[in-house]
């Protein structure tokens, strides 16, 4: 009994240890909840550190983030966007200095922070975009370290530990350097995006708005600068055992991160705000040199150091208020203990036998537990079996639906080849008609070939024939495909009706079994709470038999549900086995069906293989004709060679290059379409037509290298001749390998292309050369002059009014009017040219749209290089001249030129626009309205030019005086003497006269001698010729030069008068 009553004592107090704990952990989870709900608030301020603080200690006591993630979850985070800019906040700090285990807690929890980083990354909300951005930064920081589970949270390592960590394989620490890039461009990419925001609003780092933006720098500052620092170390590694140009993609990366890693710590450094809270390091001027392997000493490492002291509002408080009780409280205890279990005063004391009467119940209870436990434990291995089984025969039902799938998947691959067959029958179908098409056109450029046409068309006609009775029989299996697809889904229809009764019971099942499931593992909750409650008192034994009825009442409910699930499963069993009867009755059928069909694709498959050998020997007689007409085409180009008559036919450089290009686009042509009818038998088309352009241009090149050796040094007109002979002749000898099928397959224009090309280059050899400079630029020359030629009349006409705003200045009277006259009629000049080149350039976009057919504006204008120089050489002779007469005018107002000087600007004012207007009348059409308009522009020039020069000459006359000879008093001798004086005047000036006019023919020879590089083709130069005799006619009188300085030219022939042995003409510009 003594024993009884000591042993008492022990157990009272483990209960009342067991109770303060409890305490504490209520007292602990109040603090968290106090600490959380005032760090992560509504209101625009920045998280104190010690909330902060409370929450990390929370972390190391409870050795993880169990407490703080179940509070966060019921946070209004998709409600406010200032709450979850606190909550990343918040949980990058304790990502940092919490206990390790608060990132295996955070990544449970990773899709709830993707989701609100999504949530508010597309709201217009300037937190939202910083809450996206952190969002970001803090799953890319879990992957980091879940991945990398050397680095701690907060980055801290020493050199050796980043060695270890790093290891020797080098594609590892590649791999580890662009995951710390991705982690530092994540960090600065939230600093930047704050940094701007700050910028754009009215919150600085001193307001509260400001400081709630800022204060999560300070753990970026904190992580950028071990980033910053480890980058660097595994960059010199990288470099010490990889090639530098392998590195190069990291070194430009460093650099954009090194500037703005430097921007953001000088902008933070410059912060009220930051100056107290941190002291920032400062990076070098200059990334480090990674080529160098001694930089790597000069390298420091950035330190962040943190202030230490606080200010007074965030002083740290005790995380848990829990204290050893004093004393005196002690003292109570005990004397509440002796009052409850000391002995009794009267000496009697019943409690001995209460305790044995506890004991009795407790084993009572504890038996009852014992059977209802194995009751239990029996029931739930029933339910699992049965469970069991319900899998099975899903499983089995699974099975069934698979088969099901896979049989169905064969039926659609057999009706999709079924499909195939059909449309390689039409398509052959097809072929035929186009074989037929190719045979009457070949029928038509072929006279040779006539009775061999007529032969192909009846076997055509024979041939449309079969097809036709192929379409008949195509027709028919179409109807029996159309029948066999509409049984197919109507099979699937039904088997798809199936599946979803089937999938939709199956679910329902596995929801009811899962809420069994459910009600079990509470059955067994309260069978554990009720073994607890046993131990406790004679209150909690009550409260377990009550409890008992109830599960006992449940488990009869269990039991008809079960039974409920059995019936459904039966029920379900027999509709499978209903649609599993039907299913393989429609496959039986199905497989019938196709069987037939089969027979019958079968045997039209071989009719379509007669017909498929017939359409490859009609393709391969069609290319034997195209082949023979190629030879003799070439033969007859060849035979031209070593006629006499051919010696009469000349053709220049330029031509011969044209078509010579041409050939080689043949040739490419003539390749693949070779490729193609190796590939394809049954389509000659692909070989016929480049093959017939082939030997035209072929036979065109050999008859034009002939024309153009005729005309050539001996040397150059052997080797063309020679070419173009061995030309023909290796091109006869490709077409003799198309001939025959055991050489088409080898057949090969090679060698032609390689004897094309050196003609092409024999051709470049001859052109003349001035036209060395690269043709690809023509296009953009012509723009620039015509361009520079407005930008030159209108600087003319400027100057021009700035000479006409300076003379009625600086002048008056006759002088004043005289000058304006003049200026005016210059002004009008300048405007005429201007309308001249506007419709030059006009005119000659037609030209260009009209004449290069798919070819670009460029290729056009290096395919007619001479028509372009002379386009070229008029603008610059028009834009020259417009500065020259700017001058002249400018000299005559200041009377310090000549009014001479004026005139002869005028007369070369006119040419050069005649010389323009010729140029692009050369390949303009005759009936063109913007020819028109630009003969009526180049009339106007003419007339302004008249104007010009009899402005000129009145207003010389009006200010140059003439002196009246005053003959009163001379006698006859001295008149005599006067008049000899001036006939010798006169004789001395008639002979510098005459010398200047044979100067300026010299002058007018060397110039045509050096512009006669300038040709055109014959149609061009008979055009050029005729131009400027018909421009020069509308000429006014004031405009012809003195006899005796006539340019040299010979008279035009008309076109009736040119023939083959007239050669080629040249077109001389002025330049």
């Amino acid at each position: 009994m003594i024993n009884t009553i000591r042993q008492v004592p022990s157990k009272v107090l483990n209960r009342r240890s067991t109770n303060t704990l409890e305490a504490e952990r209520e007292q602990f989870d109040k603090v968290q909840c106090t600490s959380i709900s005032k760090a992560i608030s509504s209101s625009e301020a920045p998280v104190k550190e010690k909330h902060a603080r409370r929450i990390i200690l929370g972390t190391h006591h409870e050795k993880g983030a169990f407490t703080f993630w179940s509070y966060a979850i019921g946070l209004p985070l998709p409600s406010s966007s200032i709450i979850s800019w606190k909550f990343c906040h918040v949980v990058h700090k304790i990502l940092r200095d919490g206990h390790p285990n608060v990132l295996q807690d955070c990544m449970r929890h990773q899709s709830n922070i993707r989701e609100m980083g999504s949530l508010w990354g597309h709201l217009h909300d300037k937190y939202g975009q910083l809450v996206a951005i952190y969002s970001s930064l803090l799953i890319n920081k879990m992957n980091f370290h879940a991945k990398r589970t050397q680095f701690p949270g907060n980055l801290e390592m020493q050199d050796e530990e980043l060695e270890k960590a790093a290891g020797t394989d080098i594609n590892y620490v590649f791999q580890l350097t662009v995951d710390l890039f991705d982690y530092l461009s994540c960090e600065l990419k939230l600093a930047e995006t704050v940094f701007r925001q700050l910028n754009t609003s009215i919150a600085v780092s001193q307001t509260s708005s400001g400081q709630c933006r800022l204060s999560p720098m300070i753990q970026v500052i904190q992580d950028c600068s071990h980033l910053y620092h480890y980058i660097v170390k595994l960059l010199f590694k990288l470099h010490a055992c990889l090639p530098v140009e392998t590195l190069q993609g990291h070194r430009e990366r460093f650099h954009d991160q090194f500037h703005s890693l430097k921007n953001f710590f000088n902008r933070a450094r410059d912060m009220l705000y930051f100056k107290r809270l941190i002291q920032i390091p400062k990076l070098p001027d200059s990334p480090p040199n990674f080529l160098r392997a001694s930089a790597l000493a000069e390298h420091v490492k950035p330190v962040v150091v943190m202030s230490d002291d606080v200010p007074d509002d965030e002083e740290p408080e005790a995380l848990i208020e829990v204290t050893s009780a004093p004393q005196t409280q002690q003292q109570n205890v005990v004397d509440m203990f002796d009052q409850a279990f000391g002995p009794p005063s009267n000496g009697f004391d019943d409690r001995d036998v209460q305790i044995d009467n506890l004991k009795r119940e407790v084993e009572m209870l504890r038996a009852e537990l014992e059977r209802i436990k194995s009751e239990a434990q029996r029931y739930i291995t029933q339910l699992k079996s049965q469970i069991n089984s319900l899998e099975a025969e899903l499983e089995e039902q699974r099975t069934q639906k698979q088969k099901a799938l896979v049989e169905n998947e064969q039926l659609r691959m057999e009706l999709e080849s079924l499909r195939r067959q059909r449309a390689e029958g039409e398509s052959q179908l097809g072929q035929v008609l186009e074989a037929e098409k190719r045979a009457q056109a070949t029928e038509q450029r072929y006279n040779k070939l006539k009775d061999k046409h007529n032969d192909l068309v009846s076997s055509h006609a024979e041939l449309l024939r079969k097809s036709a009775d192929t379409s008949k029989m195509l027709s028919a299996t179409q109807q029996s495909q159309e029948e066999v697809a509409r049984t197919k889904q109507q099979l699937a229809f039904e088997v798809e009706q199936v599946k979803q009764a089937s999938e939709m019971k199956i679910e329902e099942q596995n929801v009811q079994l899962e809420r069994l499931r459910r009600e079990l593992e509470a059955s067994r909750a309260e069978l554990s709470h009720i073994q607890s409650t046993l131990q406790s008192s004679e209150q909690s034994g009550q409260k377990l038999s009550s409890m008992l009825g109830g599960l006992q009442e449940e488990e009869g409910v269990l039991r008809k549900k079960l039974a409920q699930q059995e019936a459904e499963l039966c029920s379900l069993k027999s509709e499978v086995q209903q649609s599993q009867s039907s299913l393989q009755q429609e496959k039986e059928r199905s497989s019938r069906e196709l069987g037939e069909l089969q027979g019958r694709l079968r045997e039209k498959s071989s009719q379509e293989d007669l017909l498929q050998q017939k359409l490859l020997d009609e393709q391969f007689r069609l290319l034997q004709g195209t082949v023979a007409e190629a030879e003799n085409i070439i033969q007859d180009a060849v035979a031209r060679l070593d006629d006499p008559l051919h010696v009469r036919c000349t053709s220049s450089p330029d031509y011969l290059i044209c078509r010579a290009e041409a050939t080689l686009g043949s040739i490419d042509s003539v390749q693949r379409g070779h490729a193609e009818y190796l590939k394809n038998m049954g389509d000659a088309g692909s070989l016929v037509r480049p093959l017939t352009q082939f030997a035209h241009l072929t036979a065109d090149t050999v008859v034009n290298g002939s024309a153009t050796a005729h005309l050539a040094p001996t040397d150059h007109a052997d080797k063309l001749t020679d070419s173009c002979r061995d030309c023909g002749n290796v091109s006869l000898q490709f077409l003799k390998d198309l001939k025959s099928k055991q050489s088409l397959a080898r057949a090969s224009p090679a060698a032609i292309k390689l004897i094309i090309e050196k003609i092409l280059q024999l051709g470049k050899d001859l052109r003349p050369k001035s036209m060395d400079f690269n043709q690809e630029e023509l296009g953009d020359m012509v723009d620039k002059e015509m361009a520079a030629t407005s930008a030159a009349i209108e600087e003319a006409v400027r100057r021009i009014e700035e000479m006409m705003n300076q003379a009625r200045k600086d002048s008056s009277g006759v002088k004043l009017e005289v000058n304006e006259r003049i200026l005016n009629s210059c002004t009008n000049l300048m405007k005429a040219i201007h309308l001249l080149v506007t419709a030059s350039t006009e005119l000659q976009r037609e030209i260009v749209d009209s004449g290069r057919g798919a070819a670009t504006q460029k290729e056009f204008y290096a395919k007619n290089s001479r028509w372009t120089e002379g386009l070229i050489s008029a603008s610059k002779a028009v834009g020259w001249g417009a500065t020259q007469m700017v001058e002249s005018a400018d000299k005559v107002v200041l009377h310090t030129g000549k009014y001479e000087e004026l005139i002869v600007c005028s007369h070369e004012i006119a040419a050069s626009t005649a010389q323009l207007v010729a140029a692009s009348k050369v390949k303009a059409d005759l009936h063109s309205k913007k020819l028109t308009k630009l003969q009526q522009a180049s009339r106007h020039v003419n007339d302004m030019a008249a104007n010009v020069v009899a402005s000129t000459k009145s207003g010389q006359e009006q200010i140059e005086d003439k002196d009246t000879m005053d003959f009163s008093g001379m006698s006859l001798i001295k008149l005599r003497k006067e008049e000899m004086e001036s006939q010798v005047k006169v004789l001395e000036l008639e002979t510098q006269l005459q010398g200047e006019r044979m100067r300026l023919g010299d002058l007018r020879k060397k110039h045509y001698e050096l512009a006669g590089g300038c040709d055109f083709s014959p149609e061009e130069a008979v055009l050029i010729k005729e131009a400027p005799a018909s421009l020069m006619a509308n000429k006014p009188s004031i405009l012809k030069k003195p006899p005796l300085a006539q340019k040299p030219t010979m008279p035009p022939k008309n076109n009736s008068q040119l023939n083959i042995s007239d050669g080629l003409y040249k077109a001389h510009f002025r330049h």
